[in-house]
């Protein structure tokens, strides 16, 4: 019974083990590919934001208006000695434009103004806005007209009534908001940027609780998509990016496990490979059949006269060396190996004698071997 069950557990050991590996090795890879998607979402992220960051300008800008005027005069009564003036600076952080060059504002301002006598009398007034470049030039001008609206006497007394309580406690003041619209269309230009601008109000008996300059930008096209539809557009933005980070991520993978997704066959490298090898065989074999190839010794020689060797034995010889010489004739042999003792020349008066037969071998009929003398005619 023990000898039975002892291969079970043994390969049920084996099993777990097994699914145990399996297992780590699948949370592991899970791991690993969680960590890199939520690393390509953060970058995605990263990307949109730095993209809205740097292509949207700035959507509202408002400033506090703070006017000037003389004081010098001495003259007693609601006038005052200039026209209230007021400097603005269009530079956040003394470094940061408040306007991005091509992109069309809106600019206005708004006065807040009491209901006094003096305000109702005045009538309508101009306000003019100049704005400058660096040096103080001026580099564009606005005028504008504007008034108090007009409340009858029965109105101010029943407004007065009913919220009397609230001007009671502070709650409500007897005022009006009056909003001046200096430019409707205001480009900014890359050349000469705005620094500045300067607002005057060209009367002397206004009274005035506060004013603020509004400038608002005009979007079109794509940043109109990004102002007014921000959800939509951050997640098609993200999703966009972490499509393209993915599509890269997964190629580079690819590109690392496999070496590449399509890849190319080295057919060319080896056949010329073989080639070469081929080519050095028969270099090679050139050479050792040159080297092992018998000269036959050559009578003695007398001086202007060439020995001709007439018969088989001559022609077999030709044969041969012409077959060596078509093998050989496309073939770069190298000269030095082949440039050996059994290459020279015999030496002048060396006997050419043929090829000794061996023991026992017969002549062949009507072979014959003749060397005559041919004089030369140098």
């Amino acid at each position: 019974m023990m000898g039975s069950t002892g291969p079970f557990l043994q390969w049920a050991q084996e099993v777990a083990a097994l699914l145990l590996l399996r297992v780590r090795r699948t949370v592991l890879q899970t791991a690993i590919l969680l960590c890199v998607l939520l690393l390509l979402l953060w970058i995605a992220v990263f990307l949109y934001g730095s993209f809205y960051y740097s292509y949207m300008p700035t959507v509202s800008y408002v400033s506090p208006v703070h006017y000037s005027f003389r004081t010098d005069c001495g003259s007693p009564g609601p006038d005052l000695c200039s026209f209230p003036v007021a400097n603005i600076s269009l530079v956040k952080n003394s470094r940061d434009r408040v306007l991005m060059y091509g992109q069309p504002y809106h600019i206005s301002l708004e006065l807040e103004l009491p209901e006094s006598p003096v305000n109702q009398e005045l009538g309508m007034f101009m306000v003019v806005m100049s704005c400058y470049t660096k040096g103080g030039r001026i580099i564009s001008s606005t005028a504008r007209s504007t008034m108090l609206h007009y409340r009858s006497g029965l109105l101010q007394t029943l407004d007065t009534l009913i919220f009397a309580g609230l001007f009671f406690l502070g709650f409500a003041e007897q005022k009006q908001m009056v909003e001046v619209e200096l430019f409707s269309d205001y480009r900014e230009d890359s050349y000469v940027p705005t620094v500045g601008a300067v607002i005057e109000i060209q009367t002397k008996r206004i009274q005035i609780y506060g004013a603020q300059l509004r400038i608002h930008a005009h979007f079109t096209g794509l940043r109109y998509l990004l102002y007014n539809f921000p959800v939509t557009s951050a997640i098609l933005g993200v999703a966009s990016n972490f499509t393209f980070l993915s599509v890269i991520v997964l190629f580079s993978y690819l590109q690392w496990i496999w070496g590449s997704v399509w890849p190319r066959e080295p057919l060319s490298v080896q056949v010329n490979m073989q080639d070469g090898a081929t080519l050095q065989q028969r270099q090679e074999e050139a050479a050792r059949l040159r080297m092992a190839t018998p000269r036959p010794a050559s009578p003695p020689q007398l001086p202007g006269e060439v020995l001709e060797t007439i018969g088989p034995v001559g022609r077999t010889a030709q044969a041969k060396e012409l077959d060596l010489s078509e093998e050989t004739e496309f073939e770069s042999v190298d000269e030095s190996s082949l440039f050996t003792d059994a290459n020279y020349p015999p030496p002048t008066g060396t006997l050419l004698t043929p090829p000794q037969l061996g023991e026992g071998a017969e002549p062949i009929p009507g072979a014959e071997i003749r060397q005559r003398h041919v004089c030369s005619s140098s």
